[in-house]
């Protein structure tokens, strides 16, 4: 576990570019940027494909009917076989921390910069790398306001609902808590949130004040609860307490609160604690890996979870690269995420919890963020409906999907930073590809271009990926059919061989939507 101080408190488990000081003539060019993305942003919001995640109006299930290469089913349609999809949801990172103009906010001024902060993130070069995507000042509950919002856009992609990280039982991130469970109830009240108490986090807590906070929590008709009406606890690191303490937590939940409970717990390290948490518990789950590698065994937990009588929640996650902890994994593009959505679909998972909604900080974040606009969600809604309804969704939208670090792996950074990211030692060897990821209504001619270098290649209709080597430069790829383009998309931000900083993530963009306004 590792902690840090700043603007929100915060506690964090181990889970697994920026400007110098500005001068005169640097602020000039800061006030022309936010003026040139003050009519970016007003134009984007008139692009019928903009997402209202967002300041701009509009509804996000009608922009993601423009967006995705299939038509998203109904609802009910994907809530029939009982399939339920999650999403992490880490309360340091909402989608503003102060209600500024994004381009002066705290994620701009503190965490975005080596320099925030009072210098305290400098040695790795600032402690985040993306940010969610901006949205402007609002008035009265801007906070509740914003979790709305975010609701609305996880509703709309598809998703079940939220499990809630509990870092702490008073606080900033214990009031988030509270009204993200306000925010989903007002929103949509099929749209839940799980409760999961974190326990790299809450190391000192009583059983009796977890249960307490538990409770409380658990009053909100948002609260995830099984169609019996118990209440489903899923602690994060659940073998941090032993499966006789968590006992008598929900032994004491129902003597002093009558509350009865579904327990969920998440391991590490789940091969190692199954057994003993077994009688005590209704359904497993665990963090799962970060790299692309396809298991010999999809099934394999899956499995034995359902061979003791339980639900199993698959981890599916996108990348993870961790800037103030020095470590990454090779996600190799949309790798992980595509390897991580098979193991839940042909392991026969009961439930999928996405790794992350929002954590930034170790850049797993699936939300629609300033990087990567709503690509990774958009993708995700594709997997989801096929593992919801048990068929692949038809593609009605030639779209395309480009993913690109913007430095090569072995870059040195040129901005001072002392702390560098290595890989994981269970990671895949790192690789420097651009990708893109096409879903074609008929077979077409696909044109890639990094840097100076044009490539082209027939690709069938459906989807499959398609890799060129990563080069100086700008990032575009087109689809080509009957000497006419069908679709096209250009990554927003190009490939440099001297960074100011480290920055490991995989960017992305969709042909499906405009790329987010810029803020910074």
């Amino acid at each position: 576990m590792w902690r840090r101080g700043g603007h929100h408190e915060t506690s964090r488990r181990h889970r697994r570019g920026r400007p110098r000081g500005r001068s005169l003539a640097g602020a000039v060019v800061g006030l022309v940027l936010a003026l040139l993305c003050t009519g970016l942003a007003a134009a984007w919001e008139s692009d019928p494909r903009a997402s209202a995640t967002t300041a701009g109006p509009g509804d996000t299930a009608r922009a993601g009917a423009y967006a995705l290469p299939f038509d998203l089913p109904d609802r009910a349609a994907l809530r029939a076989r009982g399939k339920l999809v999650f999403a992490h949801y880490f309360t340091p990172y909402p989608l503003s921390l102060d209600n500024d103009e994004p381009h002066r906010d705290y994620y701009a001024r503190h965490y975005l910069t080596p320099h925030g902060e009072k210098g305290k993130h400098r040695a790795y070069g600032g402690l985040l790398r993306d940010r969610p995507l901006p949205v402007r000042p609002q008035d009265g509950d801007w906070e509740l306001a914003n979790l709305r919002q975010e609701v609305r856009t996880a509703r709309d992609a598809g998703l079940d609902g939220f499990t809630l990280d509990l870092l702490s039982l008073s606080g900033r991130n214990w009031e988030r808590c509270r009204l993200m469970l306000e925010a989903a109830r007002s929103v949509d009240p099929d749209f839940t949130i799980m409760l999961m108490p974190d326990m790299a986090s809450l190391t000192s807590e009583t059983p009796r004040q977890i249960a307490d906070a538990l409770a409380e929590l658990g009053r909100s008709p948002a609260a995830h609860r099984l169609p019996d009406g118990r209440l489903v606890v899923s602690p994060f690191k659940a073998e941090a307490r032993s499966a006789g303490w968590w006992s008598a937590l929900l032994d004491d939940l129902r003597a002093r609160h009558g509350v009865r409970t579904a327990f969920v717990p998440l391991f590490l390290d789940f091969g190692a604690h199954h057994e003993e948490f077994a009688p005590i518990s209704y359904g497993f789950s665990d963090w799962g890996a970060r790299t692309y590698t396809q298991p010999d065994d999809p099934g394999r937990d899956a499995r034995l979870a359902h061979r003791l009588g339980k639900v199993w929640m698959q981890p599916v996650a996108v990348q993870d690269a961790r800037p103030s902890q020095g470590v990454y994994d090779e996600a190799g593009n949309t790798g992980t995420l595509r390897a991580t959505w098979h193991r839940a679909i042909a392991g026969g998972a009961d439930w999928v919890q996405l790794t992350t909604w929002n954590d930034y900080s170790e850049t797993t974040h699936f939300a629609p963020s300033q990087h990567n606009g709503h690509a990774y969600l958009d993708l995700t809604s594709y997997y989801l409906t096929r593992f919801k309804t048990g068929t692949w969704p038809r593609i009605v939208r030639d779209t395309l999907y480009v993913t690109s670090r913007t430095q090569f792996a072995d870059a040195v950074p040129t901005g001072g930073q002392t702390r560098l990211m290595t890989l994981r030692g269970s990671s895949e060897e790192a690789r420097d590809t651009v990708e893109v990821l096409p879903f074609l209504t008929r077979p077409a001619t696909l044109r890639v271009t990094v840097g100076t270098v044009t490539t082209s290649q027939p690709v069938p209709a459906g989807t499959a990926p398609v890799l060129v080597p990563l080069r100086t430069g700008e990032v575009s790829a087109a689809a080509v059919r009957d000497g006419r383009t069908a679709a096209a998309v250009e990554l927003p931000y190009r490939v440099v061989r001297h960074p100011e900083v480290q920055d490991l993530q995989y960017y992305a963009a969709t042909s499906g939507r405009p790329a987010p306004p810029c803020c910074l």
